[in-house]
């Protein structure tokens, strides 16, 4: 199985399976000399993990991550970095009525039919468990590039969206509640449209918007490696993404160009910010800001029509743990791979 490693130069990659013994990684590729705050990267952890309010899965892991080399004394070595978190919540059983059935919308047929075998506990590697590493590589990226600014939050949940623009938002609100959505009111709706969705036995996707701020001009490259295209595969990668958009995005498709333009200021900063930060693939030094969005989680408590291995049509029902809307977990994995989206090209 290929295409578990991300990045150029700090490179990330990641193993495990979501009900085996553990989820881990390799960075390879971070400079000597980093004093790493250990306290940080777990908090980007327990913002992820699951089980930690009422709206998302109630499967209990503490997801304490343990490094295993590249740290001596508190500070990076510029060996590779292992890391490992336990997985220590094991219930496969919830599980075994799928074992040769396809569950609607998942990676369970494509695996079949590329690999000729799957692990059908929670999906195996295909479960967005794996984020883990993502989260610890992105927490530990980010320490790398300490001036920069990441914040990502939640900003719809089905039809419920913050009607104001991120510059209109305090955004050291995100964490003040469960949904991760900085405008309080909002966040209200969202988080009882969400227990309705779970009391329907049903799931409910959403937006995330991520603002990266004080980004110097300069990162990206004109042609294949753009630093919105490796932002949109770092997104797009992220289990359940249906979509990415920087800047205007869609939105600037119906604009003409004298509206879309952003016209310069004589230190070189512009008077607005249609393009998002990034002109010709490189960024300009203005904020960027991207939002991605993600399907309802494929997992319904109700009962569906589905195919077993041989073909056969069979009714089949979700069981276990399951989030209602994945979107509150995962914005600090947007976060994550922003930062090592931002972090290799700041190394590159």
């Amino acid at each position: 199985m290929a295409g578990n490693t991300f990045g150029t130069l700090f490179r990330l990659t990641t193993f495990g399976e979501s009900h085996g013994p553990a989820i881990g990684g390799i960075i390879d590729g971070c400079p000597p000399g980093i004093e790493l705050d250990f306290d940080a990267i777990q908090h980007e952890l327990n913002r992820r993990k699951p089980g930690q309010s009422s709206i998302v899965t109630q499967r209990k892991e503490d997801d304490t991550v343990q490094f295993l080399s590249g740290i001596f004394e508190g500070k990076t070595t510029g060996a590779p970095i292992a890391f490992a978190v336990n997985n220590t919540n094991h219930k496969p059983d919830d599980y075994s009525h799928i074992k040769d059935v396809y569950r609607p919308s998942h990676a369970d047929y494509t695996y079949d039919k590329k690999y000729g075998i799957r692990d059908h506990r929670g999906g195996g590697r295909s479960s967005a468990r794996e984020t883990i590493s993502r989260v610890v590589g992105g927490a530990i990226a980010r320490q790398i590039i300490p001036d920069i600014k990441i914040n990502a939050f939640v900003s719809s949940v089905g039809d419920i969206f913050i009607d104001k623009p991120y510059q209109a938002l305090d955004l050291s609100l995100t964490d003040n509640n469960a949904v991760r959505c900085p405008d309080p009111a909002t966040a209200e709706k969202m988080e009882a449209y969400i227990k309705e969705v779970r009391k329907e036995a049903d799931t409910v996707g959403g937006t995330i918007t991520c603002v990266l701020q004080n980004v110097p001009a300069g990162l990206g490259e004109p042609v294949f490696d753009k630093l919105h295209a490796e932002l949109g595969k770092a997104m797009l990668s992220i289990n359940a993404v249906k979509g990415f958009e920087y800047g205007s995005g869609f939105c600037g498709a119906r604009m003409k160009g004298s509206e879309h333009n952003d016209l310069f200021n004589p230190d070189g900063n512009t008077r607005s910010n249609l393009s998002g930060g990034i002109q010709g693939g490189i960024s300009n030094g203005m904020d960027i800001y991207f939002r991605v969005a993600f399907k309802p989680v494929a997992t319904i408590m109700k009962e569906q029509e589905t195919i077993d291995n041989l073909g056969n049509i069979v009714q089949m029902q979700g069981r276990g743990r399951h989030d209602p809307c994945v979107v509150p977990r995962a914005v600090p994995i947007v976060e994550a791979m922003a930062a090592l989206v931002l972090t290799d090209f700041s190394l590159m």
